[in-house]
């Protein structure tokens, strides 16, 4: 029997506008992917994602790289670019709520230390039943061992959990730890999937 339903954040419950890091890159002058290259960068994000800097420091140091090539823009970019905390897939959400009749439904995410603001800004706070993220874990999906945490965290053997993710590397992860898994690519599927663990 299933008890807790692992629930990925961005890509799956919270949205973000594609559009939105152009318009912000073209405001202030910046190359398409200025943004982006320096913030995703793996030595610049794994430490923020894993709670080793916070978010404050991250987007500092994602701004001041842009700087070095870029000027004082950046600063203002990196600022408008990260203000926003997205937006919640209200069809998501409604699954979510179905999921809680008969489940845990814990977030859980790769996420910097803002992760609590944001989710009282998009009114999520009540939505859930726990909250697990990568910067309080100090350790980040794919990697396995996270999932082992967060398995003890909630006194649940793999067999008891189901996980969506809409990270195919996420996902994979999981099934061959035995975790029932579901890709997440749509609201339908994403209803089939948890009808069936109701059901199960």
């Amino acid at each position: 029997m299933f008890k807790v339903l692992l629930l990925d954040l961005d890509g799956v419950l919270r949205l973000w506008d594609p559009d939105f890091t152009g318009a912000v890159e073209q405001a202030h002058g910046l190359p398409a992917g200025t943004l982006a290259v320096a913030a995703f960068a793996p030595d610049r994000l794994q430490p923020a994602l894993t709670g080793v800097v916070d978010d404050r420091a991250w987007r500092a140091s994602v701004a001041d790289a842009i700087a070095v090539e870029h000027g004082e823009a950046a600063h203002a970019a990196v600022h408008d670019w990260m203000a926003p905390a997205g937006t919640v897939d209200h069809g998501v959400l409604e699954i979510v709520r179905r999921a809680r009749s008969g489940l845990r439904v814990v977030l859980f995410t790769n996420a910097t230390s803002r992760l609590d603001d944001d989710l009282v800004q998009l009114g999520l706070g009540d939505e859930v039943d726990a909250v697990m993220s990568s910067a309080d874990i100090g350790m980040a999906k794919p990697d396995p061992d996270v999932f082992s945490r967060v398995a003890l965290a909630n006194g649940m053997m793999f067999s008891e959990i189901a996980f969506v993710d809409h990270s195919p590397e996420n996902v994979a992860t999981a099934e061959i730890l035995g975790i029932r898994s579901h890709l997440y690519t749509g609201v339908d599927g994403l209803r089939t999937f948890v009808d069936g663990l109701l059901s199960s």
